[in-house]
């Protein structure tokens, strides 16, 4: 009779597991589907839809030089995409703890916006969920445990919306179009090889270093950018590199990169990922 018991006992957690896992696959999707509705009607239209290189005079030198190495004169300007990435991601506070990753990114260029829908894999049967966005003028990270737990929620402040924005404008290198003057950017001449790039949105502005390499393509983006530790946001330079460039609807894209925070005590390497399929949509 005892066996009966134990069996009892584990079809019931089973089922409660289960119904627990699908009550968090339904709720993150619903999460997800309410993101993207927003970033659709945050969406405002493109006025210029083709790039034309007359209009890359009086940019910085390395500036000019990686818009011809990237596009080519009539390239519709990126209104939208959607990239799915693969990776590792580092957990470890201090010491490492490489898990791989998965994710979906929707990018809307004008408004900016992007969400970047993740799921971290801790354990054979145990995930975390992420959103990391910025919507509407508003910067979101949300860490959740099965999409039930929340293990990390920040919204709504001035240092979100500015950190999250700076990686709209990092990432721009998966969608050059958006770096283009006509598309809001403005640079600043640093040297032979770097120019700072200033994109402002609403009430947020951001500035970023970015760094061409021999080929004339961005090999770096550097920033102060806010990084949470407890309960404080901490100013600190962040570092991201892009490689592999392949060309992709006729621009030249990197496909693979790593994102670290550079610390008093060295580097901190967070994320490496490629991109393993990327759709675009363009002005029209």
């Amino acid at each position: 009779m005892w066996w009966k018991i134990i069996l009892y006992v584990i079809l019931g957690l089973t089922a409660i597991t289960v119904a627990v896992l699908v009550y968090g696959f339904n709720r993150w999707r619903s999460a997800t589907q309410k993101m993207h509705t927003d970033l659709q009607e945050a969406r405002l239209p493109i006025k210029t839809t083709r790039y034309d290189s007359k209009e890359l005079s009086g940019l910085p030198a390395p500036v000019q030089h990686y818009f011809r190495s990237v596009l080519k004169d009539g390239q519709a300007i990126v209104s939208a995409l959607t990239m799915n990435q693969s990776g590792t991601f580092n957990m470890g506070e201090t010491d490492d703890q490489w898990k791989p990753f998965t994710a979906t990114q929707r990018v809307i260029t004008h408004r900016p916006g992007f969400d970047w829908d993740a799921r971290i894999q801790m354990a054979p049967l145990l995930a975390v969920n992420v959103h990391d966005a910025y919507i509407a003028g508003e910067g979101i990270l949300h860490a959740s445990l099965f999409g039930v737990v929340t293990l990390a929620s920040q919204r709504g402040t001035a240092e979100a919306a500015q950190g999250e924005l700076m990686r709209f404008l990092a990432e721009a290198a998966w969608y050059p179009t958006a770096l283009l003057q006509n598309q809001g950017v403005w640079f600043e001449a640093v040297d032979d090889t770097s120019a700072r790039a200033t994109l402002t949105d609403g009430e947020t502005t951001v500035t970023i270093l970015l760094r061409f390499n021999k080929d004339n393509l961005i090999e770096s983006v550097r920033a102060e950018r806010p990084r949470m530790v407890g309960d404080k946001v901490i100013p600190t330079q962040w570092e991201g590199r892009w490689s592999n460039y392949e060309i992709r609807a006729g621009m030249r894209v990197p496909l693979e990169g790593e994102v670290a925070w550079i610390l008093p005590e060295g580097r901190k390497t967070y994320w490496r990922g490629r991109v393993t399929n990327i759709r675009y949509t363009f002005a029209q």
